[in-house]
Parts: C-alpha cells; structure tokens; sequence
C-alpha cells in the first residue's frame, strides 16, 4: 500500500515497479489478505486501490501548490522535467480522462495528478476519473494476477520472466515517447508556468475577499 501511495502520489516514486507488484500480488492474493488480519481478498484490493486514490490527491494539491516552481527546477537524478511534459502530452489528448489512462502507464501516472493540478482541472472531475482509474487499475491486475495463478499453478515458477514480460509492455510507450517525443518549446513551459501563478494568484485574492 506505501508504494502504490508513492509511486502515484510523490514524484520521487516515479521509478517504483506498481504494475507487476500488483500482478504478483495478486497471485499470491489468498496468502497476502490472510497474513494482513486475515482479510477477504476484496477488502485488500479495496485498500490499495484507497492508497491509490490518496496517492493522486496529493500529486493534484502538490501541483496546484507548486507548479511554477517545478518548471524552474533544474533537473535531478529524481525529478525530470521531461517526465512532467510526458504527462501533459496525455492530459493534452484525453482531457479528463487522462487521470484514467495514466494509471497504466509507469512514470506518467506519477506525474498526471501534479499536472492536472498544475492546469487546474476541475476537483470533482479529477476525484471522479482518479477514484475509476485506481480501482480499475489494482483490480484488473490483481484479479489478472489471482486467476492466472489459480488457473496456472506452476506461473510461480516463471515469476523473474512475468515480471521482465510486464515491465516491457507497459514502458513501451513510455520510452517511445521519450525517445521519439517532441520537446516542449521554451515558450510553451513558461506560458504553463504563468497560468499556474495567475490561478494561484487569484485563489489568494479570493481567500483575502
């Protein structure tokens, strides 16, 4: 549950490996919901899928917090400015459901909440698509993991294999874009920037009102 939280609510996570902790979480589902309390399946799968939706609310209040600040950022071994353009480019093709479509995409789901706090996407819209995007994600690949394994008992012994084949699949379109992805102009990281400072500005002058 911490690195499901992480990896979707603090950029530093960015690199942590949520979809085949899932998967394999899933197949070991029975054994992980009676060693935490002796739990259902569900009630677990509920919880995390609760880690996620929080995740994303602090990504989202972090962004509408401090989205001038990160374009100014020089960039670390943690923190790439191109990763926050990487989720902008979904935000920019799905709108609001980018929050939904992110969640299966590694990186860009750390970084589509801080972005759709940054454009301020609109509170309701984005706890709808982030509650829909977290449940369909722990559940479809924990439900995945749990019946693969039920209907294939000896996929525990191929696991360091599901894992590699899952990693792959779902970076693929992540280190296509990076390679081959345009890079965002000067021009349009500082009109970003200057839209983050006005709405901030604006939201002060209504606390002061």
């Amino acid at each position: 549950m911490a690195i499901i939280f992480a990896e979707t609510g603090l950029f530093v996570g960015f690199f942590l490996p949520g979809d085949s902790l899932l998967f394999v979480a899933g197949i070991y589902g029975e054994q992980l919901a009676s060693s935490f309390f002796n739990m259902p399946l569900v009630v677990a799968m509920t919880l995390i899928a609760i880690m996620g939706v929080l995740g994303n609310i602090v990504g989202y209040w972090f962004g509408r917090k401090s989205g001038p600040l990160l374009f100014k950022r020089k960039d670390t071994w943690l923190f790439k400015k191109k990763h926050l353009w990487q989720a902008k480019e979904v935000y920019d093709k799905w709108g609001g459901g980018a929050i939904f479509v992110a969640r299966f995409l590694p990186v860009v789901r750390t970084f589509a909440p801080i972005i759709a706090g940054i454009v301020g996407m609109e509170r309701k819209k984005f706890m709808f698509y982030n509650i829909i995007g977290s449940f369909s994600w722990v559940f479809s690949l924990m439900l995945a993991g749990h019946f693969l394994g039920k209907a294939i008992p000896t996929l525990t012994d191929h696991l360091e294999w599901i894992i590699i084949i899952i990693v792959v699949i779902t970076t693929a379109p992540v280190l296509y874009k990076l390679v081959f992805g345009k890079q965002p102009s000067t021009r349009t990281s500082t009109n970003l920037a200057i839209r983050s400072k006005r709405r901030q500005s604006r939201r002060k002058k209504r606390k002061r009102k």
